[in-house]
This record gives C-alpha cells, sequence and structure tokens, in this order.
C-alpha cells in the first residue's frame, strides 16, 4: 500500500532509524548555525539558486536569514527551524542561540537513547529541569520596583 504513494528512489524509515535520522538532520541545521556564534563566527555564503532567482549570492553570519535560506526536508530539522522563526518573530533575536541549544538537547538525548532510555523518559527529565530551572531563577530574582533609586541602579 505504501508503494502506491511512494516515488522512486524514495526510502521509508520506520522506528530507530526514523528517530535517529530526526535527529540527526536536527543536530546538522544546530551545527549549521553554531559556526556563526562568538567573536570569531564565521559568516556564511548563500547562493539563491532557481528559476525564478539571479542566482544572487550574499553573506550572512544571521543565524535566522541562515535558517530561512536552508533547503529542509527533515521533519524535526523543520521544527527546529519553526523554533528558531518563533524565536525571532516574538524576540526579535536568539535564532541561532535557539538553535544550537535545541540541537544539543537533541545531541544528549541521541546519547541517552542509545543507552536504552526511553524518549518518554528524556522527555519528562526535560520537563523537571525546566521547572527546577525556573524555581532557581525566581528564587534569585530582586524586586525594587518600589524603590526607584535602587531599580535605576539594577537598570
Amino acid at each position: 500500500m505504501e508503494s502506491a504513494f511512494i516515488g522512486q528512489g524514495t526510502s521509508i524509515d520506520k522506528g530507530e532509524n526514523a528517530r535517529l535520522s530526526s535527529i540527526v538532520g536536527a543536530i546538522a541545521i544546530a551545527d549549521l548555525v553554531k559556526s556563526t556564534l562568538g567573536p570569531k563566527g564565521m559568516d556564511k555564503i548563500l547562493q539563491s539558486v532557481g528559476p525564478d532567482t539571479n542566482n544572487s549570492i550574499s553573506v550572512t553570519n544571521d543565524g535566522a536569514t541562515i535558517l530561512k535560506s536552508v533547503h529542509i526536508d527533515n521533519a524535526a530539522a523543520k521544527v527546529l527551524v519553526d523554533i528558531a522563526k518563533v524565536q525571532d518573530d516574538e524576540v526579535g533575536d536568539g535564532t541561532t542561540s535557539v538553535a544550537v541549544f535545541c540541537g544539543e538537547l537533541l545531541r544528549e538525548a541521541e546519547y541517552l537513547i542509545a543507552q536504552r532510555i526511553h524518549p518518554q523518559t528524556i522527555a519528562a527529565g526535560w520537563r523537571l529541569a525546566t521547572s527546577e530551572a525556573r524555581k532557581a531563577l525566581e528564587a534569585s530574582t530582586l524586586d525594587h520596583s518600589k524603590d526607584s533609586k535602587q531599580f535605576r541602579d539594577d537598570l
């Protein structure tokens, strides 16, 4: 039945192979933009190709621009790009950091899966870690909103 919908040269991954290929695809996208971070971050040369473009070339180290320009057919990598796009739309910055952070989480998940830890257990651990990190951040905050001098000093 599956062969009725699949073109020539297409393969089907199931189970563990599908999971690992998704993880590897998303990690590859994260690694693509990781090299643009920091004071020694490298620029990427982007060439637009297609019938309606004039084969223009641009040089950038902007993660959002790079992620928008890359053609992706891996489902997990598309989710990673969508996460970065939401970050750009909501905050306007941090797309590269979000992509790299997600890629590193997936890299660690790949290691844990190789140790036969179930993906649901890994996700539950991430939720617990998020909750604990939020509690630690909230415990370390100081509210100086009522004292205008102290509030100004904090800025």
